[in-house]
């Protein structure tokens, strides 16, 4: 929910929920009121917004969003709920374990952080999986979140070339856009290849962790769901041109398979190439 965030996404096939929830999403599918694609991201940012700057601040929803995220292919329905509430949960939990208890109070007084901890915990208590459909990355795309897709599976729209100043209010994905969208096996498929990779002529680094995430994430889903990964606000900070030769997806399945046939040099230049990109637009939360 932040305004320069990049999403990834898994929408399940309407079947794969229960039956209760799926007459709920059929009905919510038909429904003239739920956001569309083009102002959810919008909206989802302006409740957080709204939330926080309530008195005194509110880190959770007190109900779990209705919405979702839909997506239709021939006859069939996928659907990825927002889970507003438990997303924010789980981001306020990460948040208080890594700030000193003094500062964390400076957000949010300390009786409302216990009461949102304990709310969480009766949460748990009555559910089996903290699973979420939706993974954010602030500010940049973590690079393991480029291997699920192919540089063929790309969908850009441009709007206006001027990137925007970072802490403007630019949150609306469309006409503004990038996408990639691919099927779950295809995910599984690709993030199982690079781990091989990786490990056979790398060994135990960072990203081979991270990629083993993505994965063990992935395989939580319905094997018939879709993978996205969305650009979201990141796309306001870079213009026309360094959206087009936004070429990451490619780089890394580049490095990768430069990896896998003895061409080091080249794997390194692409690994690189997407390091030092993402590197500089991250560099960017800490501009004036």
């Amino acid at each position: 929910m932040l305004p320069y965030a990049a999403y990834l996404r898994v929408y399940e096939p309407l079947t794969a929920f229960a039956p209760q929830d799926q007459a709920r999403w059929a009905r919510y599918a038909e429904s003239r009121d739920r956001p569309r694609r083009a102002g959810a991201l919008e909206v989802e940012h302006g409740e957080a917004v709204r939330r926080l700057l309530s008195v005194p601040p509110l880190p959770a929803p007190e109900r779990e969003s209705p919405n979702a995220y839909l997506r239709r292919v021939e006859e069939t329905l996928y659907v990825c709920p927002w889970q507003s509430r438990l997303r924010s949960w789980l981001a306020f939990a990460s948040f208080r374990g890594s700030v000193p208890v003094k500062l964390a109070s400076r957000f949010v007084p300390q009786a409302i952080a216990e009461q949102t901890a304990d709310d969480f915990d009766r949460f748990k208590r009555g559910e089996q999986s903290l699973r979420t459909h939706i993974r954010t990355g602030a500010w940049h795309v973590p690079i393991s979140w480029f291997v699920p897709f192919d540089s063929a599976e790309r969908w850009l729209v441009l709007g206006s070339e001027q990137p925007a100043e970072p802490g403007a209010q630019t949150t609306a994905a469309p006409p503004r856009n990038m996408l990639y969208v691919t099927s779950m096996a295809q995910a599984r498929r690709r993030v199982a290849r690079a781990l091989v990779v990786i490990r056979r002529h790398v060994g135990q680094v960072a990203a081979l962790t991270e990629v083993e995430e993505v994965g063990r994430w992935l395989e939580e889903f319905h094997p018939h769901s879709l993978v996205e990964l969305d650009y979201g606000g990141l796309v306001h900070l870079m213009d026309d041109r360094t959206l087009q030769g936004d070429q990451s997806v490619a780089e890394v399945a580049t490095a990768l398979a430069g990896l896998d046939n003895g061409q080091e040099e080249l794997a390194f230049a692409m690994y690189q190439r997407v390091i030092l990109r993402w590197r500089s637009i991250r560099a960017l939360e800490s501009a004036n």
